[in-house]
């Protein structure tokens, strides 16, 4: 009914009886692509209409790459401490109790072991929306205890990156993981276990300085950000205007950093092809 008729007739509606429409139906792309929530989920969280990945989290990475969608969780208990006593706005040891309730996870990081393709293979995937996916010791940790485990079992090894840098809040143990990470994904080598580093949106920062670009193969999704410091501080601090483009996944293969750029869907495949590749078995269909 129109609202004058309404009005005539004496037909009032209280505010809060109003009602809206539930939050999280529809996304909205940055190009102003519309799509239904579900249909995004089967769609591997990537806009048919535009190709835009949306931003996920560990959960969503495993469920891809696992056959079935079943894996087992490393290391899930480890979660970090506050050996600097740091505090700015809020003490560091309440912010991160604040984040791991609100997200449920530890960390910016989970690792899990499991089949994908029919082979056994073990995967590091970041969570951005853990402190912005900054690298603190307990990333470091779990990195560096998912190789040993890699050339234990003899696996190979791949890490999914989506990171805003290091974690302020742990200072120079935060900057000692890139080393850690870099010493012991140089062991992985010498195993000659396959090492795939994926680079999502973003990877930024202390992640891109070290284990983020040592891969085997370094491969990227689609319009990723990639590079040390963001395109705003690049710009204040050269003061020069940009390439259009600057530190997409597209610029960065460009200028030799990436081997490949996958589509969200394609992951599995891909990922699989190369390690085949790599190991030099036959590729499995």
């Amino acid at each position: 009914m129109a609202w004058f008729r309404r009005k005539k007739k004496g037909i009032q509606t209280a505010t809060e009886d109003k009602k809206d429409v539930p939050k999280g139906l529809w996304y909205k792309t940055p190009t102003g692509k519309v799509i239904d929530s579900d249909q995004l989920a089967k769609n591997y969280y990537v806009s048919p209409e535009d190709g835009y990945h949306v931003r996920i989290g560990s959960q969503e990475y495993f469920e891809i790459l696992f056959d079935g969608k079943n894996y087992k969780e490393l290391y899930k208990n480890l979660a970090s401490k506050d050996p600097l006593k740091f505090e700015d706005t809020k003490k560091y040891t309440s912010r991160v109790k604040q984040v791991q309730k609100k997200t449920g996870l530890k960390d910016a990081i989970r690792t899990a072991v499991g089949e994908s393709k029919g082979k056994k293979i073990i995967v590091c995937a970041m969570d951005f929306k853990f402190i912005g996916g900054s690298m603190g010791s307990v990333v470091g940790e779990k990195i560096a205890r998912s190789v040993d485990y890699a050339i234990r079992n003899k696996l190979p090894l791949i890490i999914i990156s989506k990171s805003g840098g290091a974690r302020m809040m742990e200072a120079g143990l935060s900057l000692m993981q890139l080393a850690k990470t870099s010493a012991k994904l140089g062991q992985l080598a010498k195993a000659k276990l396959p090492y795939i580093s994926l680079c999502t949106d973003p990877t930024t920062g202390g992640t891109t300085a070290s284990f983020a670009m040592l891969g085997d193969v370094n491969i990227s999704e689609p319009g990723a950000l990639i590079g040390f410091a963001g395109p705003r501080v690049v710009r204040d601090t050269t003061g020069k205007d940009l390439p259009d483009g600057f530190q997409t996944a597209e610029f960065v293969k460009e200028h030799g950093f990436l081997d490949f750029i996958v589509e969200r869907k394609q992951l599995k495949d891909k990922i699989n092809l190369y390690i085949d590749l790599i190991q030099n078995q036959k590729v499995r269909k």
